[in-house]
């Protein structure tokens, strides 16, 4: 069986923490963004689900845990996945998603007290 990866590089800490000193549009824009993304519960849900089965998960187990379609799964999954919040890897017909540390630091961290 051979593997098709699609996982995205993991995305820089964009700016500093927003509690320290003001943000430069552009960053306050790209964080905004990612927030969005997050301000989804399916997709909240689907990020939290992800993260907390160690390793990585298959999208065929989460359509029933959520109770929505397969559809509208892999529609969430591709935006998490487009925002660096998800790496995603195709073997044969699933795909397997993970979380990308690196970029759920950055948000979090963004938003650090002083």
């Amino acid at each position: 069986m051979t593997s098709a990866s699609t996982a995205t590089a993991p995305a820089a800490v964009c700016c500093a923490p927003v509690l320290q000193a003001p943000l430069r549009e552009a960053d306050a824009e790209e964080l905004a963004a990612a927030f969005k993304v997050l301000a989804d519960p399916v997709r909240l849900r689907l990020l939290s689900l992800i993260a907390a089965r160690d390793g990585e998960t298959c999208a065929c187990e989460l359509v029933d845990v959520l109770d929505r379609t397969q559809p509208t799964i892999s529609h969430h999954l591709a935006v998490l996945h487009d925002a660096g919040l998800l790496s995603r890897e195709k073997r044969g017909r699933w795909v397997w998603y993970r979380t990308v540390p690196e970029r759920l630091a950055a948000l979090r961290d963004s938003l650090a007290p002083r």
